[in-house]
């Protein structure tokens, strides 16, 4: 079997197809060159950034189900962990955080 030479395929008006393909390309980069450049975009502006809430620390004494029964001042460490005592054994002291009010 022996293999013959394609010929070339023509186009609109006698052109190959290779220069056809060719032919449109150019023409869009002439109008793009022709037609005046757009502005660029404006960057949008950055919005600021909430600030974390600032946290005050407590001693909560809770009973078994988790229900806050007193809160003490984080100083206050003996005077929570007395109340806890005073109520029983199933009560304990856990510290808490909570935001500060301005």
């Amino acid at each position: 079997m022996s293999r013959r030479p394609q010929a070339a395929t023509h186009g609109k008006d006698g052109e190959t197809k290779k220069a056809a393909k060719e032919k449109p390309a150019k023409e869009k980069k002439e109008k793009a060159a022709k037609e005046p450049k757009k502005a660029a975009a404006k960057k949008p502006s950055r919005k600021k950034v909430a600030k974390e809430a600032r946290m005050k620390a407590y001693w909560g004494v809770f009973n078994q189900a988790m229900k806050r029964l007193a809160m003490f001042e984080y100083a206050d460490k003996k005077a929570a962990e007395k109340k806890a005592a005073e109520l029983g054994g199933n009560h304990f002291i856990q510290l808490l955080k909570e935001p500060i009010s301005e």
